[in-house]
This record gives structure tokens, sequence and C-alpha cells, in this order.
């Protein structure tokens, strides 16, 4: 039977926040909130974690997903991409009798993610010839308006020309909200990037988009959970 696959990408490496995949976060594995939402949308046949590593694994299987494959050294690395890694679970699930309508990468470390986003996501991919469906956020600063500074000193504008332009009459600028790709299997094989015309970006409040990289999105992140998670309005 032809279903949707969820695909979790969690190397055991990570350098600025180290074990960030499986740190707590809110009382739990960072990784758990995102196989939650995961398996909480019933959106999915399989819920499956991709990862190198042992613990990880044997984590993501406790909180409910599937760890069927070890993700080759290759696709471990820190200049591994995620499409190479999904593309890579994908032959798996093909190789092994699945015929995925669609595969969604769900990044571990997404611990603000709804069900009802993955529902939007899937909505998105399926209301148009589509090859990924992905979540945006807009920029919060008109980005026209940016500048670089020297390393004596100074500044420098990335756009100069804009200067004098108001900030309302700028174009309106997004941004990969790095939470989850909904793609077409042979989107995923073939490599195809995700910011081009093919693609549909689903929209989530700047409120409640963090990139967790190093030790200050983390602190941010865990004032947002308190407020947005724990304390809803």
């Amino acid at each position: 039977m032809t279903q949707d696959h969820c695909v979790i990408p969690a190397r055991g490496g990570s350098k600025r926040i180290p074990r960030k995949n499986i740190r707590p976060f809110a009382g739990r594995p960072m990784i758990a909130h995102s196989i939650a939402a995961a398996r909480d949308s019933g959106l999915f046949g399989r819920v499956l974690v991709s990862t190198d590593d042992e613990e990880i694994a044997a984590l993501a299987r406790d909180c409910g997903a599937e760890v069927p494959f070890r993700r080759p050294p290759e696709l471990a690395g820190d200049h591994a991409g995620t499409i190479e890694v999904i593309a890579h679970a994908t032959r798996w699930l093909q190789e092994n009798g699945e015929t995925p309508a669609a595969v969604c990468c769900l990044y571990a470390t997404a611990p603000f993610v709804q069900p009802d986003d993955l529902l939007r996501g899937r909505d998105a991919l399926r209301s148009g010839p589509w090859q990924y469906a992905f979540s945006a956020v807009e920029f919060a600063a008109p980005i026209f308006r940016s500048f670089r500074m020297h390393p004596e000193g100074g500044v420098e504008m990335f756009f100069p020309d804009k200067f004098h332009s108001r900030s309302q009459d700028l174009p309106r600028a997004y941004h990969d909200a790095g939470q989850f790709y909904w793609g077409r299997p042979e989107a995923w094989l073939t490599g195809r990037r995700f910011f081009e015309p093919h693609s549909f970006p689903v929209m989530i409040p700047r409120w409640r988009v963090q990139d967790i990289d190093n030790p200050e999105d983390w602190t941010r992140a865990e004032l947002m959970f308190d407020s947005i998670v724990r304390q809803p309005a």
C-alpha cells in the first residue's frame, strides 16, 4: 500500500551543542518532541530515524520510532546534506518493499513543530505539481537594509541602492524555518534542491520558529517553550 513516511535525521556528532539531538529539552530528549509530533499527526505509515549512533537509536525506539538501518559513515559527517540523507532513507524504503507517495524529513531539533503544521505541509505538496513543501518564515527585518561589518570598523550595506527606500516599500523576504520538508521520492532521489520554483512554502509564525545551532539558540528555545507550550495563552 502506498503511504507517506517520515524520516528524522539525527547523527551522533554535533560540535557546537554536543549530543544535542538527545540532550534533555523541556523534560525529555530533544528528538522525542519531533517523534511525538510525527506520531500524533497520524499522517505516516512509518516514522524512521536515520542515525549512525547507537544511543540515539535506542532512545528513538523508546520514543516510538523505528531505526531499521544505520546511516553509513559517508553520510554522518559534518558536510552531509539533508537531501542526500533522506535520499538514502527513501532508497532503503523502496528496496524493502515500500512505495512511499511522499517522504517527510522532520528535523530532530524542531520542538515547536505541531501535527497541524505537518498536515498543512502534506496538503501543500498534494495541491499541485510540487516536488517539495517546506516550513518557511518571514524575516523579522527587511533584508535589503542589511549590512556587513568591516574588520577594522565601519559598515557597508549589502544593497546600498535601497538606503532611501522605506521599509514598507521593500519586497518581503522569507527563509527556511528549519522544521520539515515534504518531498516526492523522485525529488529526494534525484537531488532536486528545495529553494526553487518547484517548491511550496508552508508559512510558520515567527514566534514558533527557532534554529538551535549554538548554546544561545538553545537558551532562547527553552524560554520560548516555557511561554508557548507550557503556558499557552
